[in-house]
């Protein structure tokens, strides 16, 4: 069930370059959360801009959220200004979240740049649930660029890092990570990211025989499926035939279920 409701920031700082953490004070959408459900907020008030900005659900705390962005445009900047003590109005939560195992499972996050922001959520979600830290890819152009790595292994987690220009980690992209793992039929992997790099990982989850999940994103105007701006083609029959509402269907979609062939990934 989704919220409406006036939320004052507890907390809002800068994690690296241009990516600010905003901890939002919301008793009632804490409680109806769930890891990889999204929320609608309203940067200011009055017409400009005038649509709400989507944001991943960065981790679900027992009165709050948190809320993990980069800053690339109008709508965050105005957000990055906005100090503590302040109040946004939020819509949410919203969409569908991760699904998670019943039994103890074999599960590896794999997030690229700013998707690592619905990974923590989910991983204190899977530790929860099934008793087990989730292993964990994080991927970024630069070492300044790695979100998360602190939080993730607090909790127990196992991260490798890859980078583009070999700073940190492993020199390469997060697909040659999740290889050198190697998953097979008995693990489930979750991934956030670039397009092109979903799309890496599924391929490599499909030679693996790996169940794979990945949480999509789109520009969206209502965030609750009724102006159908964030569709994407799938390979399944939905209400609209063959294309899904990365809101409503999604985000988190069944990787087999995308036609990732209609995106321009070169």
């Amino acid at each position: 069930m989704a919220h409406v409701r006036d939320c004052e920031i507890i907390t809002h700082r800068e994690i690296a370059p241009d990516h600010r953490r905003m901890v939002l004070h919301a008793p009632e959408i804490a409680v109806e959360a769930r890891a990889g459900q999204f929320c609608m907020l309203e940067v200011r008030e009055g017409f400009c801009p005038f649509l709400r900005r989507p944001m991943s659900i960065e981790r679900i705390f027992d009165d709050s959220v948190s809320i993990l962005y980069k800053i690339v445009g109008q709508g965050t900047r105005l957000l990055a200004g906005l100090q503590t003590g302040s109040v946004l109005n939020v819509q949410g939560p919203l969409g569908n979240g991760f699904p998670i195992p019943a039994e103890e499972v074999r599960a590896i996050l794999v997030g690229g740049g700013i998707g690592v922001a619905p990974l923590p959520g989910l991983a204190e979600t899977l530790v929860a649930r099934t008793g087990l830290a989730p292993e964990v890819v994080l991927a970024a152009r630069t070492e300044a660029h790695l979100l998360c790595e602190q939080e993730l292994s607090q909790m127990g987690c196992p991260v490798t890092l890859a980078t583009d220009d070999g700073s940190a980690g492993f020199h390469g992209f997060a697909d040659k990570c999740l290889r050198r793992l190697e998953p097979d039929a008995d693990t489930v992997v979750y991934s956030c990211g670039p397009t092109v790099m979903m799309r890496a990982v599924h391929t490599v989850c499909v030679e693996a025989g790996a169940r794979c999940y990945a949480s999509l994103e789109a520009e969206m105007a209502c965030g609750d499926g009724v102006c159908m701006g964030c569709v994407v083609e799938t390979n399944t029959e939905h209400e609209f035939g063959k294309m899904a509402r990365v809101c409503r269907e999604g985000p988190v979609f069944d990787t087999r279920d995308i036609r990732w062939s209609a995106y321009d990934v070169r």
